[in-house]
């Protein structure tokens, strides 16, 4: 496996409530804490690529002001991106493209995100309801969970899948999240308490749905040849696979409920590009706001075959010390969902992992990994296969 780039350094602040914090002091925490863990200072930097922050963060021209604040020079390039749940994959995406082209020797992938001082009505507003089709989807009230409230119904009369079974993925969730310093939530839950808990929309209830999230969080990465002069603590990527469909939430076209598409094509291409097959992942952190989409997005990527991914996440499959892990820092349901930076944690997770570093939910043995951005029913994956040092 031949590296695009190496990630020498991660930096992230626990998932939860940051009322007492400005926007910036966030992002300079897990900024120094990466640039430290990394073992290089800021005039090595040659870019900065920023998660756009929420639409109702008061800060505009984020990437710049934090430029300034920092009194930080950058050679490359300074950019935000956005892609809604995309937005933190993309970041990263970006950063990689700027070190394997060459124009960076180091680049940094990070980004902001808070909600929880802002009132339900306004963040449902903002980043619920306006996400669909504004003039169609809008006034019938559909939104994200509503739609995958939909895939969950389908896939249950499809393959028969049961409540339980799906109860089991938000446990699994939970149990991870419970040794992770970082994660929100982190009382162990049982599938009695998810079945049990109010309904957001049927079939899916409170436990099945993420917590509303701050967080911040940055990624160091640099060319092969500055990563090896570091130290052995790097971890390699090895590639990374897109697609999106063409399709925003409603085709014109009849399509199935049940799988996403893009993410079969995005991490075909990536496994591919990798020159891996899908049995040599050693676990996979990915971007999943609902038990639904973890367990359709499993089955997408190739961990398991159509209608057995829940049998498989009940059975323990999919738990630490089982087949193969998934999100094995708590994901989105329990270890929090900051839906902007949501994939740079997952990437924070996976450079632990590989790096040997994850404590409690370590992964035995684990070399190879994958970490995904996806946004569901709005049709597009991007996949990213890192691989420890020592992998190959």
């Amino acid at each position: 496996m031949r590296p695009m780039a190496s990630v020498v350094g991660i930096g992230a602040l626990p998932v939860g409530k940051h009322l007492d914090r400005l926007e910036h002091e966030m992002m300079l925490a897990a900024l120094v804490e990466a640039v430290a863990d990394a073992g290089l200072a800021k005039k090595d930097i040659d870019a900065l690529i920023f998660s756009t922050p929420r639409p109702y963060a008061e800060q505009r021209y984020f990437g710049t002001f934090m430029a300034g604040y920092l009194e930080m020079a950058v050679g490359d390039i300074l950019m935000e991106v956005l892609g809604n749940g995309l937005t933190g994959s993309i970041a990263f995406d970006v950063a990689l493209e700027r070190v394997a082209s060459g124009k960076a020797k180091v680049a940094v992938a990070l980004g902001v995100n808070k909600e929880l001082h802002v009132p339900t009505g306004e963040h449902m507003t903002w980043s619920m309801r306006a996400v669909g089709d504004v003039d169609f989807h809008v006034p019938f009230g559909v939104t994200p969970i509503a739609w995958y409230a939909f895939n969950a119904v389908r896939y249950m009369h499809e393959y028969g899948l049961t409540r339980e079974q799906l109860a089991a993925i938000p446990v699994k969730n939970r149990y991870h999240a419970s040794m992770n310093p970082l994660a929100q939530l982190r009382k162990p839950i049982t599938v009695e308490d998810v079945v049990a808990a109010r309904d957001i929309v049927k079939p899916l209830g409170l436990l099945d749905v993420p917590p509303r999230s701050d967080g911040a969080v940055a990624i160091v990465l640099a060319a092969p040849e500055v990563a090896r002069s570091l130290g052995n603590r790097y971890v390699d990527v090895v590639s990374r696979g897109f697609h999106h469909e063409g399709v925003h939430q409603v085709s014109s076209r009849p399509r199935p409920l049940t799988e996403f598409e893009s993410a079969r094509i995005a991490s075909g291409k990536a496994y591919s590009e990798a020159g891996i097959a899908v049995s040599d992942l050693d676990f996979a952190e990915v971007y999943a706001p609902c038990s639904i989409v973890e367990l359709i997005l499993s089955e997408s990527i190739g961990l398991f075959a159509p209608g057995t991914g829940g049998e498989a996440a009940a059975a323990g499959a999919t738990t630490l010390g089982g087949e193969l892990p998934i999100s094995p820092s708590g994901g989105c349901g329990s270890r929090g969902h900051p839906p902007h930076v949501t994939p740079l944690y997952n990437v924070f997770e996976a450079v632990q992992q590989l790096r040997g570093e994850a404590g409690e939910r370590q992964v035995r043995d684990a070399g190879i990994g994958a970490v995904t951005g996806e946004l569901g029913d709005y049709n597009a994956t991007l996949m990213h296969i890192l691989a420890s040092a020592d992998a190959g």
